[in-house]
């Protein structure tokens, strides 16, 4: 089985075969008994880089170990690596033609996300409790073995977008108006809560309890409200129902503000640019209808709701930095793909690598996990004749 594979693999004469298979023979010997390691992905490093209205790049660095005192060249050898958040698919990609160094590689990937992705993600936050599981799932693949191992690479993403407005603290409403006496009104608590998101929205249920202090009932006509997120504006509209607070009484007021999702993919422009920081502002604004019969517009300032929102995805990973050390690599070529369908564009490959051979523990053996199951591989990634030497021996 092995010669018939090696005679596939090198068509070369009787003599350099013989002389192949003995070197074969001996490489995975010296694999067997411990003299030559295993390479392993020992770091995973992801960062985003360049952010326009449309693409998000996304840039992955995996470190690998080759502890065997030769470079390996691993032409049959491919990645393909998907992004994924909350099980939406926001990018993939490939890379072919892996080479290791002795010593400690880094292989670079850079894949386009793409912007209009952010709604559908969005969604998916508000809904599992503004959570979100940032998934990269790596497959290393040989097309010369027939046999492929998964690096799994995950993240959480946790925000508190509205938790601050539920509040118990007392803010007068100033009218600010010729003949009224201040303050008109006093909002003794405010709360929000997230109502049923569609596609196309996301609605905040808001609550205030207001307090009328005068000896006369107030009617407030309208509460209107602007959003935005890093002076994105994201939503704005007002309520269509009159509230009639009755002379030294309180009543609940409620609106719902509405997020236009169809805004947040520049919102994640903004949010990226800002080092993952955004600032959300909700102002307000009432119209109370005085006994005098005049209506007047108030801006509601006391009741201006500001929240940093602050993420730090790829900010926590086990090979942090290792990005910065990526060089571009002749002689390499890569195909690119987003949202799952080929580009035109020509991905930049990216590969650095060290002098000092690590050593490896044991026997060799370097142990994978996949999702499903754990696979040991022997051999790593040592060429496709130390490959078929080692999976017929299996």
């Amino acid at each position: 089985m092995v010669a018939e594979k090696l005679k596939s693999v090198l068509p070369v004469g009787k003599r350099g075969f013989l002389a192949l298979f003995f070197v074969v023979v001996l490489v995975g010997g010296a694999v067997f008994t411990g003299v030559l390691g295993a390479p392993r992905v020992s770091g995973v490093d992801n960062e985003f880089g360049d952010v326009t209205n449309e693409r998000t790049e996304i840039g992955t660095a995996l470190v690998v170990d080759n502890p065997n005192p030769f470079s390996v060249q691993v032409g049959n050898t491919s990645v393909d690596y998907t992004v994924e958040m909350n099980d939406v698919e926001m990018a993939s990609g490939h890379r072919s033609n892996i080479a290791l160094d002795r010593g400690e590689t880094t292989l670079g990937f850079s894949t386009q996300m793409q912007n209009r992705k952010i709604p559908a993600w969005w969604v998916t936050h508000i809904r599992n409790d503004e959570q979100t599981t940032l998934r990269i799932q790596s497959e290393v693949r040989s097309s010369a073995v027939g046999r492929s191992v998964r690096v799994p690479y995950e993240d959480e993403i946790e925000t508190d977008i509205i938790g601050q407005f539920n509040s118990t603290e007392t803010r007068p409403v100033n009218a600010s108006a010729p003949f009224v006496s201040d303050p008109v009104l006093y909002v003794n608590e405010t709360g929000a809560n997230w109502g049923s998101v569609t596609q196309e929205r996301t609605p905040i249920q808001l609550r205030m309890r207001a307090y009328n202090p005068k000896s006369i009932p107030y009617t407030i006509s309208e509460i209107g409200y602007e959003m935005t997120m890093n002076d994105v504006p994201v939503g704005n509209g007002t309520t269509a129902q009159p509230y009639t607070i009755p002379a030294k009484s309180e009543k609940t007021l409620r609106l719902q503000a509405n997020i236009r999702n169809q805004q947040l993919d520049d919102w994640w422009v903004s949010h990226l640019e800002n080092d993952q920081v955004t600032e959300l502002q909700i102002e307000f604004h009432a119209k109370i209808d005085l006994p005098t019969g005049d209506t007047v517009r108030v801006p509601l300032r006391s009741m201006t709701y500001e929240r940093q929102i602050e993420t730090e995805i790829f900010q926590n990973d086990s090979a942090e930095g290792a990005l910065d050390d990526v060089n571009p690599a002749p002689g390499s070529t890569t195909r690119k793909t987003t949202d799952g369908e080929p580009t035109d564009e020509t991905e930049t490959v990216e590969e650095t690598t060290g002098t000092t051979p690590t050593s490896e523990s044991g026997d060799g053996t370097t142990t994978v996990e996949t999702d499903d199951e754990t696979t040991t591989d022997d051999g790593g990634l040592l060429g496709t004749l130390l490959a078929v030497e080692l999976f017929d021996g299996r």
